[in-house]
C-alpha cells in the first residue's frame, strides 16, 4: 500500500506552441498530491509560468489534459464550474498589478467571498477582518488602498484575496521574486503556515532553488518547455541526476540545511 497523498491535480501531456509552432511547454505531465507543496523551477523562458496560468484556467494548453480530483478541467476558467474555479486559485508576481488600484483592500478581498462563496455582505466583511489575521496584517489594512502599502503587504493582501475562496490548490507564481530578502523569507514563512494549518496542496513557481527548498516537498526542474528532473527536493537537490539541474545548483547561492535533509 501506497503513503503517497491523493492527487488533487494531475498533469498529463501538457503543451502549449506558440503560432509560430515553436513549443512553449512541451509533453509535461506531474501531480500534486493533497497537502503538498510542488515547487516547480526553472530560468527565465522555461515554461513554467505558462503551466501555472494553465492550470488556473487562464491560457489554454494546445495538447494534453488537467485533472483536477479526477474530473477534466476545460482550458478556461470562465468554462470551469463554480467549485473549480474556487478551489484553484493563483498569487501573482506583481501583487501591485494583481489588486485594482481603485479598490480597498477590504473590497477586493470581499469579491471571491461573495462571488465564489455566496456570502452576505456582513459575512463576508467579517470573514475579511479574519483572513487578514490570517496574513498577519492590521485590520486597519483593509480600509486601505493598494499603492498605500508596501510590496510585503500587497503580497499578503493577495494571498489573503486566494485564501478567501477557500482553495484546495494554491498556485504561487515567482510571489517572492520582487520582495526584499527579508520580506521574502516572512512571506514564505507564511505559506509555509498556511500550507501546515489549512492542509492546502500548492504549486510552487520560482527561479530559486533556495526557496524550493525551504518549502517544497518535491520539485520539477524546467528547461525551455521540457521537464528535466523530478523527485523529492532532497533527492534532486543532494543527487541530481540532469546535467541541467546539476548546472542550476552550482551557480545557486549556498542553500539551506534542509535541501540536503
Amino acid at each position: 500500500m501506497s503513503d503517497a497523498p491523493a492527487p488533487v491535480v494531475q498533469v498529463e501531456g501538457l503543451s502549449l506552441s506558440l503560432t509560430t509552432g515553436d513549443p512553449v511547454v512541451e509533453d509535461v505531465s506531474f501531480t500534486v498530491g493533497a497537502g503538498q507543496i510542488l515547487g516547480l523551477v526553472g530560468e527565465s523562458g522555461s515554461g513554467k509560468t505558462t503551466i501555472g496560468r494553465c492550470l488556473a484556467g487562464l491560457h489554454p494548453p494546445s495538447g494534453g489534459r488537467i485533472l483536477f480530483d479526477g474530473g477534466e478541467l476545460a482550458a478556461f476558467a470562465r468554462n470551469r464550474p463554480l467549485a473549480a474555479r474556487r478551489r484553484i486559485q493563483i498569487v501573482f508576481q506583481n501583487p501591485f498589478e494583481s489588486l485594482n488600484p481603485r479598490h480597498k483592500v477590504s473590497s477586493s478581498i470581499e469579491r471571491p467571498l461573495r462571488v465564489l462563496r455566496g456570502l452576505s455582505q456582513s459575512e463576508a466583511r467579517t470573514e475579511v477582518g479574519e483572513l487578514l489575521d490570517r496574513a498577519k496584517l492590521p485590520r486597519r489594512v483593509g480600509d486601505r488602498f493598494p499603492i498605500e502599502l508596501s510590496g510585503g503587504e500587497r503580497q499578503r493582501v493577495a494571498i489573503a484575496r486566494a485564501l478567501a475562496a477557500k482553495p484546495d490548490l494554491l498556485i504561487c507564481d515567482e510571489v517572492t521574486s520582487a520582495l526584499d530578502v527579508s520580506v521574502q523569507a516572512a512571506v514564505l514563512e507564511l505559506l509555509s503556515e498556511l500550507q501546515r494549518d489549512l492542509r492546502l496542496s500548492m504549486l510552487f513557481i520560482t527561479h530559486n532553488l533556495g526557496v524550493v527548498a525551504c518549502v517544497a516537498d518535491s520539485v520539477l526542474v524546467m528547461d525551455r518547455g521540457s521537464l528535466r528532473e523530478s523527485g523529492s527536493v532532497a533527492q534532486v537537490l543532494n543527487t541530481p541526476a540532469d546535467e541541467y539541474t546539476q548546472r542550476l545548483l552550482s551557480a545557486a547561492p549556498c542553500l539551506p540545511d534542509r535541501a540536503y535533509g
